[in-house]
């Protein structure tokens, strides 16, 4: 079986649909982010204010070479994973990219996204970068899944693609 890999702006809701899927279909499910902090045993903002974006990006790389290997997964990607072509080209080729589709601006609004480094810029500047990545989440993207769905919703469409395509 393939992997199964989800892509989006942070906030989207692709920890919350990946575990409903792991769940549903009896996966292990991994969190880039989540991942990458139990490895190196500190947080997103500790890596970024002490190491710096360029030293998390390449733990982002390691991380997608090394779950690529594996078989029978949902990955839930970092928003800024899908940017660097040396991360998601490895997930891609081991299994299905689905873009969780949400406004930028309903996913600032929403308040959710913390002390997450890259949204400490402000609304307009979150939004912005949402601009910006899209083509990119497109170009990875096998299947693009609506922001107007709940988490149980997309988790059903999920689910069905995967299981018509990959057990036919």
């Amino acid at each position: 079986m393939r992997n199964l890999v989800l892509i989006g702006m942070m906030g989207c809701g692709k920890t919350t649909v990946g575990k409903l899927l792991a769940q549903k279909l009896d996966f292990p499910f991994v969190d880039t982010d989540a991942y990458i902090e139990s490895k190196l045993g500190r947080s997103i903002p500790e890596l970024f204010a002490q190491e710096g974006e360029g030293y998390f990006r390449a733990r982002e790389r390691e991380t997608a070479e090394e779950l690529a290997q594996q078989e029978n997964l949902v990955i839930a990607c970092g928003g800024g994973l899908p940017t660097q072509e040396a991360a998601i080209a490895p997930l891609k080729a081991s299994g299905m990219v689905f873009w969780l589709r949400r406004d930028a601006g309903q996913i600032y609004d929403s308040g959710i996204l913390g002390d997450r480094p890259l949204a400490q810029e402000g609304r307009a500047a979150f939004v912005e970068r949402a601009a910006q990545r899209e083509p990119i989440y497109h170009r990875w993207a096998d299947y693009f899944i609506s922001n107007s769905n709940t988490p149980e919703e997309a988790e059903a469409l999920i689910s069905t693609i995967y299981q018509e395509v990959c057990q036919p």
